[in-house]
């Protein structure tokens, strides 16, 4: 099996902690197959996705696009930009994993939360 990709919900953001700890329970994270990741990540919309507005590991580490390997701070504004590239993405895939991954974003837009996205 591929590597996966996690994405989950935070409850809330601390503005001076660094993120290192990988902890997938702790936000509800759903997996994503890495196979599909890449393809989102570095073919199909690559131009997008390294526009979009994101934090390394800490609110203080501004960023764009993920942080591949490590973990990805996304916030509540850059959260319909993601949707918008994941629904256009699933149009090709008709992934049951991207439906879940819209759900998810969609949920977090809904709570104006912020979701972390845990890289391989």
């Amino acid at each position: 099996m591929a590597d996966t990709h996690e994405f989950g919900i935070m409850d809330s953001i601390e503005k001076d902690k660094v993120y290192n700890d990988y902890e997938p329970e702790k936000y509800s994270c759903i997996s994503i197959n890495g196979d599909i990741i890449d393809e989102i990540f570095f073919k199909n919309s690559k131009d997008k996705i390294i526009k979009m507005e994101t934090f390394a590991h800490s609110v203080n580490h501004p960023y764009k696009g993920f942080a591949y390997c490590g973990i990805t701070l996304i916030p509540p504004k850059s959260l319909k930009q993601f949707l918008d590239i994941i629904v256009e993405e699933n149009v090709k895939f008709k992934s049951k994993e991207l439906d879940i991954l819209i759900e998810k974003i969609s949920h977090a837009m809904k709570e104006k939360k912020w979701l972390i996205h845990f890289g391989i």
